[in-house]
């Protein structure tokens, strides 16, 4: 009985330790993706000016449809610029896309940018791209791209595709 006894109270520390790491790692995931990150801060400070959807506009970017995940969250909706994505150059200050959440009101909030290069693998101050391969959904040949969720926190992390804080929901489909 003594011998059962010393094993329930091993494995109920064992659960109470394992319970206390995972709720550490956890928070230390939380802040991690929270956080500040100095990539982030670098492209907020090369990107401002794209605050206001305008600004990309008249740089060249033009808006394609509101992108949502599967899962849930989305990327919003992505202002392309046609002419940095096929030069491959990777330029902090150059973004192959800027992206914006939909509002209720109707306007777009900037939330992330988005590096896209069809060379790789490819990196931005050490930060690894995503690899797709073709075909995609995109209709694009094999790429390598970044989301910077640099205006917009994200708790799966500040360069993961989808944001579960992101909607698609008052996204408006373009007039013909």
């Amino acid at each position: 009985m003594i011998m059962i006894s010393n094993f329930c109270n091993r494995v109920l520390m064992a659960g109470a330790m394992l319970a206390v790491c995972t709720a550490f790692a956890q928070a230390h995931q939380e802040a991690a993706a929270s956080g500040p990150n100095p990539l982030a801060e670098k492209v907020r400070g090369a990107n401002s000016r794209f605050v206001d959807v305008k600004a990309a506009t008249a740089e060249g970017y033009a808006p394609i449809p509101c992108a949502s995940g599967i899962t849930g969250g989305a990327m919003g909706i992505h202002y392309v610029n046609g002419q940095y994505l096929k030069d491959d150059k990777i330029d902090i200050a150059r973004p192959e896309a800027v992206m914006y959440e939909p509002m209720a009101n109707g306007t777009l909030k900037l939330v992330a940018v988005e590096y896209i290069t069809s060379k790789g693998p490819a990196s931005l101050d050490g930060q690894l791209f995503n690899f797709n391969s073709a075909p995609n959904r995109y209709g694009l040949g094999a790429f390598y791209e970044l989301h910077v969720w640099a205006w917009k926190g994200n708790p799966t992390g500040t360069f993961a595709d989808m944001n579960p804080k992101v909607s698609c929901e008052h996204a408006v489909a373009p007039s013909q």
